[in-house]
């Protein structure tokens, strides 16, 4: 189930956000009143996301 949190978080637990994002390589989507506004997660996770992708596209 994905991690949801209010975009306040980053500014006040961003020392967990950091580590929920490194130990569990998931994104952490953030909110801003109520609605989907970003989504935080490590280099790794990005990385290995666009490989996939890229991977996707070049079948």
């Amino acid at each position: 189930m994905p991690e949801i949190r209010p975009v306040s978080d980053l500014r006040n637990n961003f020392t967990d956000i950091s580590k929920i994002v490194h130990e569990r390589s998931e994104p952490i989507f953030l909110t801003k009143n109520g609605h989907g506004d970003m989504v935080v997660m490590s280099i790794e996770t990005y990385e290995e996301m666009c490989q996939y992708e890229t991977r996707a596209v070049t079948k």
